[in-house]
């Protein structure tokens, strides 16, 4: 049977390239067909007929939102989180389009394991979705030949990872940046000095280090010193480079707009938490970078008014609760947060931290035009109909009831949400709509506009 897939949402404030509009949008057949900004006669307009009315009376219509740093554990990791669970999440929260990061079990780190990988989402995915390809030391020849069309970039980690994805070799890094075909997102922690502040810790505190060190072993300078590295290497080979979860005020000083290749991410979890939430929240908050001090959170949220932070991730990172209830060696890094971003941003709007339409432009406009997504991320006539309707007049309580992630938790519980996200669309079908979603997922490949 034919899924229906042609909505006429009519009423709507749409959020779209710095405006918001009274407007009528109009999807048929996966896409955008007609914006309306002032009325036309309904007779005017060719409706199919398996077409469904929406009354968007007061409420937003915003383009779905782009998390270009999830983790979504599949293949290897299914006990955590897969496909399946983490997209049907990240829709639930208003999120249309995924960039899934390689450190699975294998690790994605040669083309035909890349190729195993999409070959694994057919038919799983609720998002729209690519993946990366992750380096090493020694892979050079799988990173030049990757299809810039599908592949959404190479990971590079320069700090410390599990497996073979450190890639520490000088030589590898002068030739990683050479690279200009995809972009390269970089995890920027300074291997050398976290191994001597651990090693210190554990002189110490012995195995049982307080959670509150985690900032000190995962330091400042430590992270300021890595990416202070990777963005001399791109300036100098002209790269296309995306510093992921930018944890600190220093590292902002980096950023400059002489060298627009350059762009920074800015995560959920460092807008929201600080050094004063590790008493409460424990090793749940443990992830890397270590979340830092207030200062750090005011100065990345102010970076993302002024567009020197470009983008919004969340660095979904899930662990059961029993592998993070843990000792600090022993639990793992990492936080669940897909679901909740949107949600999270919108609050900093209704508390006039932050404007809707910024919003937009970090978490949809410009992933788009960094990763060079070929027609999403912006509300356009003839764009894939990538959609999120959101009632601000309406509250949301991030708990165990709506919570949507295979490990069942997140930081953020009991956290109050002034707005709700009512209706998510993926390639013009209702992909979420009031905690419901549809038997089958409709998530499709992301393709990129690039010229190698």
């Amino acid at each position: 049977m034919k899924i229906l897939n042609n909505y006429f949402i009519y009423n709507a404030f749409v959020v779209n390239e710095g405006e918001i509009f009274s407007a009528d949008v109009l999807v048929q057949q996966g896409k955008i067909a007609r914006i309306m900004k002032k009325n036309l006669p309904v007779e005017d307009l060719f409706f199919e007929e398996d077409t469904i009315f929406i009354d968007a009376t007061d409420k937003y219509l915003l383009p779905g939102a782009i998390d270009a740093h999830v983790h979504f554990r599949e293949p290897g990791l299914t006990h955590k989180g897969d496909m399946f669970s983490e997209s049907r999440a990240a829709v639930a929260g208003g999120v249309t389009s995924i960039m899934d990061m390689p450190n699975t079990i294998p690790q994605t780190t040669t083309n035909e394991l890349l190729n195993e990988k999409f070959h694994l989402a057919e038919g799983k995915m609720f998002t729209n979705y690519s993946f990366y390809l992750g380096a090493t030391n020694h892979n050079l020849e799988q990173i030049q030949q990757i299809d810039a069309s599908r592949v959404c970039g190479i990971k590079l980690f320069m700090g410390s990872s599990t497996g073979d994805m450190l890639v520490s070799d000088n030589e590898m890094l002068q030739k990683l940046f050479h690279i200009q075909h995809v972009p390269i997102a970089v995890h920027c922690e300074d291997e050398s000095m976290i191994a001597r502040n651990v090693q210190q810790a554990k002189e110490t505190y012995g195995e049982h280090v307080p959670i509150e060190k985690h900032a000190e072993i995962r330091s400042e300078e430590a992270c300021f010193l890595s990416t202070q590295k990777a963005v001399a290497l791109a300036q100098q080979y002209g790269t296309k480079l995306h510093v992921l979860h930018v944890s600190t005020a220093k590292e902002l000083t980096l950023f400059t707009e002489q060298h627009p290749n350059i762009t920074a991410e800015a995560c959920i979890s460092y807008l929201f938490l600080d050094e004063n939430k590790y008493a409460d929240l424990g090793t749940k908050m443990k992830c890397n970078p270590a979340i830092k001090k207030t200062s750090d959170k005011e100065a990345l949220l102010n970076a993302l008014l002024s567009g020197k932070i470009s983008t919004i991730g969340s660095d979904h990172a899930p662990h059961t609760l029993e592998e993070k209830e843990n000792t600090y060696f022993k639990a793992p890094s990492g936080i669940p947060a897909v679901q909740h971003s949107l949600l999270l941003m919108l609050k900093l709007c209704k508390e006039d931290k932050i404007k809707l339409q910024t919003v937009v432009e970090r978490m949809c406009h410009a992933p788009a035009q960094i990763y060079a997504i070929e027609q999403r991320g912006f509300i356009r006539e003839g764009y894939f109909a990538d959609l999120v309707l959101v009632d601000m007049k309406q509250e949301t309580e991030i708990n165990k009831n709506t919570i949507h992630y295979k490990c069942d938790w997140s930081p953020f519980e009991r956290e109050k949400v002034p707005a709700r996200i009512e209706k998510t669309f993926v390639n013009g079908e209702l992909a979420y709509d009031n905690e419901t979603f549809p038997s089958q997922p409709n998530g499709q490949v992301l393709t990129f506009n690039r010229i190698k």
